[in-house]
């Protein structure tokens, strides 16, 4: 049979430029070379393409591993709907989504789905506001609180404030990566569960993995670089009661459908680790690819290995219409 021509793009201007480096790599690597003619096209951090944009209409498919801001948040999806070319994940409407975790949150609240209180802040409003705003949210959240950019992944310019000193901080680091934060009220002992999710119309979803961080929390440094006594603890399945997997697999479906997302989605959640309650976090269309991220190896866990996976990504890629 003849190869299909699959172009792996990656690297981008996000924040996240290394992360998509170590994901794709790990992708090109485990591609099937019997089945397929693999193009690496890398994008420098300046967003210069190392093709013309038209030759992406030559490939059979293209697979997208690109994390945050214009990769995973429906701009390159937009280019290549334009173009016509099958592609990897979920379209405009559910990268969008997935990415801006204001936007994602107010989807989950419409339709009554456990989120945790949280605050929205823009950049305009911060140094005209900044002592009325802390006060605010200090008394609208209790401490502590995650502070987080609305579109970033990987926990880049994410930080824990424990206090009203350190807040200001918080607030400026996260400012650094976009025009628009959230503060979130954290946790109590929280546990951090997450489920990976395939399909196009019907979605399924893994087993359940948990992670245990060694950090303060799993910020971008627990993710791809901790080694040793700061590596965090990856656990798939994990341990817990099986009417709460049956839940957490469940619940992961609906946010996919809810968030109109095809192709993969992992979706994390947040266990209250005193009452058991579950929230819903977030959802990541483009999730990391590398030999330790979670959503291949909770694939892996459920019976379908890292290349078979990729193979029935590229199936779905296909199969996907207007």
């Amino acid at each position: 049979m003849k190869k299909l021509k699959v172009a792996v793009l990656y690297g981008g201007r996000s924040g996240e430029h290394d992360v998509s480096v170590l994901s794709a790599s790990s992708v090109l690597e485990e591609l099937d070379a019997e089945k397929y003619d693999v193009t690496p096209v890398f994008i420098d951090r300046d967003g210069r393409w190392p093709l013309p944009i038209d030759q992406l209409r030559e490939f059979d498919v293209v697979f997208p591993v690109l994390h945050g801001p214009n990769g995973e948040d429906g701009t390159v999806q937009g280019l290549l709907t334009m173009l016509g070319v099958p592609f990897v994940g979920a379209g405009v409407v559910g990268s969008a989504v997935g990415m801006d975790k204001v936007v994602f949150k107010d989807v989950m609240r419409a339709h009554g789905l456990p989120i945790v209180p949280f605050r929205v802040l823009r950049r305009h409003e911060w140094p005209q506001r900044r002592t009325e705003l802390e006060i605010d949210i200090v008394t609208e959240l209790k401490l502590p609180v995650f502070v987080k950019p609305a579109n970033m992944g990987s926990s880049v310019g994410i930080s824990r404030c424990t206090s009203l000193a350190d807040l200001a901080q918080c607030i400026e680091e996260a400012f650094r990566w976009d025009r628009k934060i959230l503060i979130e009220q954290a946790v109590r002992k929280p546990r951090e569960i997450e489920v990976s999710v395939l399909g196009n119309d019907d979605l399924q979803a893994s087993a359940v993995g948990e992670i245990v961080p060694r950090r303060d929390f799993y910020d971008y440094t627990a993710k791809y670089f901790a080694t040793g006594a700061e590596e965090s603890e990856l656990i798939v399945p994990a341990h817990v009661p099986e009417p709460l997997a049956v839940l957490l697999r469940e619940t992961a479906v609906e946010v996919a459908r809810l968030s109109d997302v095809r192709g993969m989605a992992r979706v994390d959640f947040l266990v209250d680790g005193e009452n058991g309650e579950v929230y819903i976090s977030e959802i990541n269309t483009i999730p990391g690819f590398t030999s330790r991220s979670m959503y291949p190896r909770m694939w892996q866990a459920s019976g379908l290995g890292y290349a078979d996976l990729l193979d029935r990504l590229i199936v779905l890629a296909q199969e996907t219409t207007i």
